[in-house]
């Protein structure tokens, strides 16, 4: 299969000079392989992305040089390319999950989770699910409403994971210690982040995906679900992220270095692209 990327922004805020860089790098890979880049639109939190955050996200990767030939704005053979219209997927996605047994349905809130004993120390990634809920081996499927309810993917405790990583080289995880039992529906029936992006990435056929060292860990879980729909997972290359000044990583809190409040304070896009190599630093 010839070389498929994407870049997936949430608009959720202004993109910032991070999310720029590692939009870039997916544009080079994508270009040193000849091959197609696509844009989706992952508007699934419908709480916090707005119409004005698409429109500045599809305005601003433009001007900064960006190009793709699929996405919400030029279509393409895999539309919809906005994840709040591609129910139909999810939906097919979570019944076969739920047909296999390999979900369950689960009443524990966060903070019940972050009660637990087993929940990491502040600033780590996500807490351990406890297993609260978690039905014993050779229980029946459960029939339990999908809406209502969070479902959480049964991780094998105790299994090896390794993958290479275009850019960070061979990376290995254990899963039940380094993540639990994660998401992938929640309870306002909506799927959650590990479910969608394995869903899209598979219907668009991507063979790559590039983004942000912070997701690594979502990479390993996102393997089980690969594996648990019978379906081949893509390469994976994981860019590293840009810190501020104070060594923090950036967020879109960082409005002075959003993409929107460089152009506005005149940058040209060849500035935009030096800023990341020079005094930002790189995680």
């Amino acid at each position: 299969m010839s070389y498929r990327g994407r870049l997936a922004p949430s608009p959720t805020g202004y993109l910032h000079l991070g999310h720029a860089r590692t939009f870039w790098i997916a544009q080079e890979r994508a270009q040193a392989a000849d091959g197609t880049l696509l844009l989706r639109n992952e508007d699934l939190d419908a709480a916090r992305c707005r119409a004005e955050f698409v429109a500045a996200m599809l305005e601003d990767l433009h001007w900064l040089g960006l190009k793709w030939s699929e996405g919400p704005d030029v279509g393409g053979p895999y539309t919809p390319y906005t994840q709040s219209e591609r129910s139909p997927v999810y939906l097919e996605i979570f019944e076969e999950l739920r047909k296999s047994g390999t979900i369950y349905p689960c009443t524990c809130s966060r903070q019940d989770v972050l009660r637990s004993a087993s929940a990491p120390h502040p600033g780590e990634e996500e807490p351990i699910y406890p297993g609260t809920c978690r039905p014993p081996p050779g229980s029946a499927v459960s029939s339990a409403p999908r809406s209502g309810v969070s479902w959480r993917f049964r991780v094998p405790p105790g299994e090896p994971l390794g993958f290479h990583d275009g850019l960070q080289g061979w990376r290995q995880a254990v899963s039940g210690a380094a993540f639990g039992d994660f998401l992938v529906w929640r309870k306002d029936d909506i799927p959650a982040y590990q479910l969608a992006v394995v869903a899209d990435d598979a219907a668009m056929r991507v063979t790559e995906v590039v983004r942000g060292a912070d997701l690594i860990t979502s990479t390993f879980r996102q393997l089980l679900l690969y594996r648990a729909l019978h379906l081949e997972p893509p390469a994976f290359a994981h860019a590293d992220l840009l810190l501020d000044a104070k060594g923090e990583r950036l967020a879109k809190r960082h409005d002075a270095l959003s993409l929107r409040a460089l152009r506005m304070a005149g940058k040209s896009p060849c500035e935009v692209r030096q800023m990341w190599e020079q005094t930002i630093g790189s995680a």
